[in-house]
């Protein structure tokens, strides 16, 4: 909270190159599965937030963004190409995932049912396993250095080495 109460939410895309804050109440948080919005994720469904009544401010950089349609625009991380935002004649949204707290942030309806993928409902049916329970992701993990942006704030965004040469042919 901040020192007139207000809720206040951080978050960025993968790389951090492009970070936000959110100060005030959230709006409806919710789950589209358009094909538009499939397709600007590169997943089944896009978790999104409305930013009715809170107050943006891109605290490092700015998404780059699509125009893909003639009512909508899409935000997305130059970099690394995080999905970002959804803009729209009515407002603004904040793809939930870019949140550095998205667990505080729970979809409460679900739009675009016409696209919505046949197998989706059975998801959580399916046997689920943590990471450590995986022998193959163990060896796999156990070396792994992470380039991905913390779920916080930092003073500087250190693109990595290898992150830069990745990215020196855009």
């Amino acid at each position: 909270m901040s020192l007139d109460n207000k809720p206040v939410y951080s978050g960025g895309c993968q790389c951090g190159a492009v970070r936000f804050h959110i100060e005030g109440a959230l709006g409806e948080a919710s789950v589209c599965h358009c094909r538009m919005c499939q397709k600007a994720s590169g997943n089944i469904m896009l978790p999104l937030v409305s930013m009715r009544g809170a107050k943006l401010t891109w605290t490092r950089a700015e998404p780059k963004r699509f125009q893909s349609s003639s009512h909508v625009r899409r935000g997305f991380c130059p970099h690394c190409g995080t999905p970002l935002t959804y803009e729209a004649p009515d407002g603004l949204a904040i793809t939930i995932a870019a949140f550095d707290h998205p667990e505080e942030i729970a979809p409460v309806v679900q739009w675009g049912m016409e696209g919505k993928l046949p197998y989706t409902d059975g998801i959580a049916a399916l046997p689920g396993y943590t990471s450590e329970e995986d022998a193959d992701a163990v060896e796999f993990l156990r070396n792994l250095v992470s380039y991905q942006h913390p779920d916080h704030d930092t003073d500087e965004w250190p693109l990595p080495e290898n992150a830069r040469k990745d990215t020196e042919n855009d």
